[in-house]
């Protein structure tokens, strides 16, 4: 006997979705058109204004369309931080909940910013290495603003991740960053080591700036192994 598939009840605005999406994936919508009003999708689907609203905004989250006040919603070609941003309020959520998943972040970090720093001692070019020495000096402005220097410090570290002209790397490197930074800044900000944090960046530079990735990928490995260290200080001094 064929097992019951029993029949599930649907929202209105699921199944608008769902059309629309259709309609994005056939290409009867392409990339640059503007979507139909509201009014149009609720005389062609027959449903009420809120179920179009929050189909609309489901495919705005899933970087399908963008939604701008005053303007039609427009179809947008889907990019990799934007479907990594899909994963943010999860991933905080699972990072906060467990110590385990933190340090798998911290690994995976570290295993993906050696590589950053290798392609980037590979391909860094002249306008590349005035950036990268640009962020540095914008860090050192921020000395004494912990905040400004948190963000310059992640700022340096996207763009070093940029040098790979992979955009898929940069949103990642960024996600990565966002995540630790919602998490423990207040640790950042503890660590009193701003300068040493400095240094090791300079040490980064030099390396890119010589085309040795060994050097390059040594400089990086050393510099988050010491931020490592310095998070796990932090949490002893709280148990005692």
């Amino acid at each position: 006997m064929t097992p019951i598939e029993p029949i599930v009840r649907r929202k209105l605005s699921d199944e608008v979705f769902d059309r629309l999406r259709a309609m994005i994936e056939a290409g009867q919508l392409r990339v640059g058109d503007d979507m139909p009003s509201e009014r149009e999708l609720m005389d062609r689907f027959g449903v009420g204004r809120p179920a179009i609203r929050e189909a609309m905004q489901a495919l705005a989250s899933k970087g399908l369309i963008t939604i701008s006040h005053g303007e039609r919603a427009r179809v947008v070609k889907p990019t990799a931080h934007a479907i990594i941003q899909q994963m943010d309020l999860p991933f905080k959520l699972m990072i906060a909940g467990s110590e385990e998943t933190l340090e798998n972040l911290k690994n995976a970090r570290i295993f993906f910013e050696r590589g950053m720093a290798r392609e980037a001692a590979l391909k860094a070019t002249d306008e590349d290495k005035r950036d990268l020495r640009a962020h540095l000096k914008r860090q050192e402005e921020s000395l004494g603003n912990p905040e400004a220097f948190i963000e310059a410090d992640m700022r340096f570290h996207i763009r070093l991740a940029a040098i790979s002209r992979n955009p898929i790397f940069a949103a990642v490197s960024e996600a990565i960053l966002g995540w630790l930074k919602a998490y423990h800044s207040h640790v950042l900000i503890w660590t009193g080591k701003e300068n040493l944090t400095l240094a090791e960046h300079e040490e980064i530079i030099d390396a890119i700036e010589k085309a040795d990735p060994e050097q390059a990928e040594r400089a990086m490995v050393q510099h988050l192994e010491r931020s490592r260290a310095v998070y796990a200080m932090r949490h002893e001094e709280e148990a005692v």
